[in-house]
């Protein structure tokens, strides 16, 4: 009986921060401090250390208010020698104090970004392919630096100093209602012109923070895009499109970036107009007192200073909140990659697949569509049973579902109805990784890594040893090649395998699949980017390699297949034949069509199927 499932797909990561709820802000701030947590000890040192020094800048002001009113006044000259030598202490305690915050905090910050990036790679690579199809590797890549790095810029070093100016705020205010409540009062009569700029440009800054950092990440996924293309853009002439087209998207970026920055600038200005404006108003009233005997030279000097000390504080503060609205676009991309889950999800407790395995596959009524074409079925109604050891081939034209059958059998996506079973076991119950540790896969275009070739055929199994790395590469035909090269085994591939023929990329990756000794093979056209000589020897290495397992062949040249066990016949996402290559040749239909397309009347190869 057939089991359905449902699976939702995994959506775009979008969204302006106006429309983040209050619930989902404070998720971050505590996802944030799960990352600090950790860190304690260091964070109390900081702040130990922060203390001390913004108590030192405080001292300042009694020290100035004494000098004036003892030392000046009084024209003791004692009093002056005993000032330096307090001031010279007090510096020293400063700079020591500055030192172990300054290397804490910074210390702290590069810690934390590390383990944000280490995060949320390590969950960019538990989202399935359907995540992918929907949002670009580009923009995934800009999470990973461009946020992390802000990220780190505010915990490492902004978050400090508005914390030191947060101190230096309220010791300073309280060291000015001590000095003078009246002058005082006077100040706090500004403090709510002061605010208003800065919630509401605030909220601006952020907003266009957020919108900063998308502009950029569409830059990042261009760029990727292109350079992953570089030979097609070239082979087309189409440099002068691209810059073009780059051109704009910067240009984009850049005038999103000068609306942020307008804004923040904005703020800042602000700020510090009502700030310093009113410290001129607050003199101008002292002076007043001052002359009038209500208050003497010395009360009046720190005032003075403490109101510096204050509106500096406050000014640095406006600025912080500026680069935390910036930061708070960037956490809220980083957050979002982080929580987002992937759409195939684990089993909590997973059933047990058996040992040894047979590789036993079967699909049951299977119906599936992709995230990214929701009205197009990829499978339909899709029942097949493929017997342990049994050599299977699915035949058909591109889009007919091929490729389907294999990302649903690797569990890269969950059916939308009915189930799929590996010896028995329902893959949505299987550990995944026990499950793909069953399997080995030989795409059409191989994937190879930007490392020697040991580590390439390693891939499959990492520990293997290097006598079972030649083994493999012998047996995938490719030793021909790697013991020609001047490195052999050490030799570097670069990106993408850029060094090495297609021929011989495609040997590398059967090379894995062979070190792998899986129960499934799975392979995609495996031999089609062979020369006649290379694909007769691996055609051999394939033979002993799928002798005793299962083996599911993608084939478009029918010449690879004829001698399957059974030959599939899909279309539009369904099973429309099954049976060996003679027996849908005389029955005619779309096998007998196809069949006629690539083999003329000796039987050999006239083409490949499109």
């Amino acid at each position: 009986m057939s089991e359905a499932r449902e699976q939702s797909p995994a959506g775009p990561v979008q969204g302006t921060a106006d429309q983040r709820s209050r619930a989902q802000r404070l998720r971050q701030l505590r996802l944030l401090v799960q990352f600090l947590r950790p860190y304690r000890l260091h964070i109390a040192g900081a702040l130990a250390a922060l203390i001390v020094a913004a108590s030192t800048v405080l001292v300042f002001g009694v020290g100035l208010r004494w000098l004036v009113d003892k030392g000046f006044s009084g024209g003791n000259t004692d009093l002056l020698d005993q000032a330096l030598l307090l001031l010279f202490g007090v510096i020293a305690v400063m700079s020591m104090a500055t030192f172990a915050r300054s290397f804490m905090v910074s210390w702290l910050g590069e810690r934390v970004a590390a383990d944000i990036r280490a995060a949320v790679f390590g969950n960019v690579l538990r989202l399935t392919p359907s995540f992918y199809e929907i949002t670009p590797i580009g923009e995934v890549l800009s999470r990973l630096t461009t946020d992390t790095t802000l990220l780190q810029t505010i915990v490492g070093s902004s978050a400090s100093m508005a914390l030191r100016n947060v101190l230096m705020l309220f010791g300073g205010t309280i060291m000015m209602v001590v000095t003078s409540p009246k002058l005082t009062g006077l100040v706090a009569l500004v403090v709510p012109f002061v605010m208003v700029p800065v919630l509401v440009y605030g909220r601006r800054v952020r907003r266009l923070s957020r919108a900063s950092q998308d502009r950029i990440g569409d830059i990042g996924a261009y760029i990727e895009e292109t350079l992953n293309a570089i030979q097609t853009v070239q082979s087309f002439s189409h440099e002068p499109h691209d810059v073009r087209r780059f051109s704009g998207r910067v240009e984009e970026a850049f005038r999103t970036a000068i609306s942020r920055i307008r804004a923040r600038s904005t703020l800042a200005a602000m700020v510090i107009l009502l700030i310093f404006g009113a410290i001129g108003v607050i003199l101008w009233i002292g002076g007043r007192d001052l002359m009038a005997g209500r208050i003497t030279a010395g009360e009046l000097s720190a005032f003075v200073f403490y109101a510096v000390v204050v509106a500096g504080s406050v000014g640095a503060i406006a600025e912080f909140i500026g680069d935390l609205q910036r930061a708070s676009g960037a956490s809220e991309r980083l957050f979002e990659l982080l929580a987002t889950e992937p759409s195939v999800v684990p089993p909590k407790n997973p059933l047990p697949l058996p040992v040894p395995a047979k590789g036993e596959i079967i699909l049951d009524d299977v119906g599936f569509v992709y995230p990214s074409r929701p009205g197009d079925a990829a499978l339909d109604h899709f029942s097949l049973k493929i017997a342990g050891g049994e050599k299977v081939a699915l035949v058909g034209p591109s889009g007919a579902g091929k490729s389907t059958v294999f990302q649903l059998l690797l569990r890269f996506h969950d059916p939308r109805t009915g189930v799929i079973r590996f010896d028995g076991v329902p893959l949505y119950r299987a550990d995944q990784t026990e499950l793909r540790a069953r399997i080995g896969l030989v795409p059409q275009e191989p994937v190879i890594f930007a490392d020697n070739i040991a580590e390439n055929i390693r891939y499959g199994r990492p520990e293997a040893s290097d006598a079972e790395v030649r083994e493999a590469a012998e047996a995938a035909a490719a030793l021909e090649f790697i013991d020609r090269l001047p490195d052999g085994f050490s030799t570097h591939l670069g990106e993408r395998g850029v060094r090495l023929s297609g021929g011989q990329r495609q040997r590398i990756a059967i090379a894995r699949a062979v070190l792998r000794d899986p129960a499934l093979l799975l392979l995609d056209e495996a031999t089609s980017a062979l020369d006649a000589e290379s694909e007769r020897m691996v055609q051999r290495a394939l033979r002993d390699l799928m002798a005793g397992r299962t083996t599911i062949v993608i084939a478009h040249r029918l010449a690879t297949v004829k001698n399957a066990d059974r030959i599939v016949v899909i279309d539009h996402g369904k099973i429309v034949a099954t049976g060996t290559h003679d027996k849908l040749k005389r029955q005619g239909g779309l096998y007998a069509r196809l069949a006629a397309l690539q083999f003329d009347a000796t039987g050999e190869a006239d083409g490949d199927a499109k």
